[in-house]
């Protein structure tokens, strides 16, 4: 257990300062004074209409030394380099790779008091996890990608067996801590892919299989990912962890947090061997910010998977004690009716800040 820990803060672009101010307010509520320091970093895609610098070398050294560090959004429209690829996302995609954060890992939860999309599921019916490969796959093309006189365009997926393995390995280690899939209480993990087309899929899904053998208190199945898209649909109770490749997983946990109330109930943690980064899914919808109703549960419950490692990482009680009891206020704040707009509720920004502290404070 250390003292303190140091967290890098990259508030962002749009609503991306909104929901981190938030999210801080609510750390250091559930945490003695100086447990956690705050230190802010520019970067995104304000700083690059600014400055035409997207994220500052020093900014990139700054993440690697935190003990963690937490972002809110990027994004901004107009804000592209020359290839027209955006300005904003260069952020995460250079520190995942840099710090080899290979590990996404997106929570996908139907919360008491908030509507699901689909018809007829209950709070607790939806609690799976997406376990996106972070570090391979088509994303790793970012920058490296061909364009050959403007008429033919190629991006190469990339996947290694060492890439494969520790995912995979990661899955069923997350499914071997979990409570089981919401609708027979199995620990199961679900391999989707491509494998019935392309042979990067059929790769992986061979080392997926190798990989089981290890786990054998594990369910093991398969998904091809075009019927994975309805199965989330139709039987979302039936999953416990997804494992996928990065851009699959990045498709698939839009579709899941439109089955829980939207991207602003969606947190995510991206980490690696020794560095973690902890944002919520969504943009930084640059079209409310400002007005004070950006939804920021998705930023607070990421700050709590931030404790939660820490917690884990450092064998500190204090961390893992107030990621629980953010959550605990969380579901409360949920239940008692405290939904923002894009949850079909009235609540500020500030109001739901407000209703989480003062539940951590009692």
């Amino acid at each position: 257990m250390k003292d303190g820990y140091e967290i890098a803060v990259v508030h962002g672009d749009g609503i991306g300062p909104e929901v981190c101010g938030a999210a801080i307010e609510v750390l250091n509520a559930a945490l003695d004074p100086g447990v956690l320091r705050f230190a802010e970093y520019p970067a995104g895609a304000g700083h690059f209409l600014a400055t035409g610098e997207s994220l500052p070398e020093a900014t990139v050294q700054a993440c690697g030394a935190a003990d963690a560090i937490l972002h809110g959004a990027a994004g901004l429209p107009g804000a592209v380099h020359p290839d027209g690829t955006e300005a904003g996302v260069d952020f995460s995609l250079k520190l995942r790779f840099g710090l080899d954060l290979y590990a996404n890992i997106r929570p996908i939860r139907l919360y008491e008091g908030v509507e699901s999309a689909l018809a007829g599921i209950a709070p607790g019916g939806i609690d799976y996890v997406i376990l996106r490969e972070n570090s391979e796959g088509l994303y790793a093309a970012r920058g490296a990608g061909s364009l050959l006189r403007g008429d033919v365009a190629v991006d190469t997926l990339v996947q290694t067996r060492e890439g494969i393995e520790r995912i995979v390995r990661k899955a069923f280690e997350l499914a071997r801590l979990s409570d089981g899939a919401p609708e027979d209480g199995v620990r199961r993990v679900t391999c989707c892919d491509k494998a019935n087309v392309l042979r990067s899929y059929a790769f992986f899904r061979a080392v997926f299989d190798r990989i089981a053998t290890e786990f054998p208190d594990i369910e093991a199945e398969h998904a091809i990912v075009d019927a994975m898209s309805m199965y989330l649909v139709q039987r979302p109770g039936h999953y416990n962890v997804i494992v996928t490749e990065n851009m699959f997983g990045d498709i698939l946990s839009d579709l899941a947090a439109a089955t829980i109330g939207g991207l602003g109930m969606a947190p995510s943690a991206e980490v690696g061997e020794s560095n973690g980064l902890f944002q919520p899914s969504h943009g930084s919808a640059p079209d409310i910010a400002g007005q004070g109703i950006a939804n920021p549960y998705g930023m607070v419950l990421s700050a709590a998977s931030m404790l939660d490692w820490l917690g884990h990482r450092h064998d500190d009680a204090r961390l893992l004690d107030a990621a629980a009891r953010i959550r605990r206020a969380t579901e409360e704040a949920l239940a008692s009716g405290c939904l923002t707009t894009d949850l079909k509720g009235s609540a500020t920004t500030r109001a739901v800040t407000d209703i989480l502290c003062r539940a951590l404070a009692a």
